[in-house]
């Protein structure tokens, strides 16, 4: 498959310690976007940041690096990204944690799995 042009990049937001059930929701939502035949996903883990209690999560100080901010990104084709948005968000209702997502517009130079 070779993606070029206009697309959609799916960034989620959250953080280290978010489960969906026994497993990190971070690992939950690659292996859905895998299920579910997106073009690929990459996790960042975020040395600092807060969300929307304001609480700061830092790799500073020892106590609070337990609970690291979390990016997952998603690039795919904007059909196939609005098309997995329900399934996602089902299973991020499912973990109860804090979430946020945004879509932004993004422009695919190049997209081709190696042959």
């Amino acid at each position: 498959m070779k993606i070029e042009g206009e697309g959609k990049l799916l960034r989620i937001f959250t953080g280290e310690m978010d489960k969906h059930g026994s497993k990190p929701l971070y690992e939950a939502i690659v292996l859905k976007a895998k299920e579910l035949g997106l073009a690929g996903s990459t996790v960042l883990r975020g040395i600092q940041g807060f969300g929307a209690n304001s609480r700061m999560h830092t790799a500073k100080i020892l106590r609070l690096s337990e609970d690291l901010p979390i990016v997952i990104e998603i690039v795919d084709t904007e059909d196939k990204i609005r098309g997995v948005l329900p399934e996602l968000d089902t299973l991020i209702n499912e973990a109860n944690c804090g979430v946020l997502m945004t879509l932004e517009k993004a422009e695919i130079i190049k997209y081709a799995p190696k042959r």
